[in-house]
């Protein structure tokens, strides 16, 4: 390399160690080009941030990320990516105390510890399978069930938790409420798991209305 070019790299190098959002494999691949003078560096080079959802944390998945966007405007995504960090937190010390007091072997292995297991099958309880639709027939308008997509059904579940933990009392934060809503659905049980089954019974009670669906 020229020495103008191995300046140029080392400021580089700089700026790469300093950013926060370059992915670390990335530094130590242009490290191991610039220092045996494989890369040849142009006038302007292009480097590539890494996208929201790809994380090095252990407990975050791209449902947190999705949460994220279904909190309050007003709360930024990283203050609930911290808040959900901590809501599992609460679940994980919920659950390890429950699998200390157990005495049989038997019983310890029913109980889940991990916080993205109990969140995965929480929302997956709370999953609709179908919803009211307004068609309008005749001047009336009537409420009729159709089936429901899967990238609908994983919305709502994961709306209704969120709005279930943000509806509870004001004496506690919001970490120990989105933990107990989660405990609660993963047991399919709770106010949003019978918040489905209502909507599930007024889709029952509608279900005259559904050949309006094709006409």
């Amino acid at each position: 390399m020229k020495s103008g070019q191995r300046a140029l790299a080392r400021k580089l190098i700089e700026q790469v160690s300093k950013n926060s959002m370059i992915h670390s494999s990335f530094i130590k691949y242009f490290y191991k080009q610039v220092s045996f003078g494989i890369f040849t560096i142009p006038a302007t080079l292009s480097i590539k941030v890494p996208r929201s959802f790809q994380y090095c944390n252990v407990g975050f998945s791209k449902l947190v990320l999705r949460n994220a966007n279904l909190v309050n405007k007003n709360l930024a995504k990283e203050m609930f990516r911290e808040l959900s960090e901590k809501a599992f937190e609460n679940v994980k010390r919920v659950q390890l105390e429950r699998y200390n007091k157990c005495s049989k072997p038997e019983d310890r292995e029913r109980i889940e510890t991990d916080p993205l297991n109990i969140m995965y099958k929480a929302v997956a309880n709370t999953k609709p399978l179908l919803q009211l639709s307004p068609i309008k027939r005749g001047g009336v308008t009537y409420r009729v069930p159709v089936p429901i997509t899967e990238k609908r059904s994983n919305f709502l579940a994961m709306k209704w938790l969120i709005e279930a933990a943000n509806d509870k009392e004001r004496t506690v934060h919001f970490p120990e409420k989105l933990a107990w809503e989660l405990l609660d659905a993963a047991k399919n049980q709770g106010r949003v798991v019978k918040k489905k089954q209502d909507l599930h019974r007024q889709c029952e009670a509608n279900r005259a209305y559904a050949h309006y669906r094709w006409s």
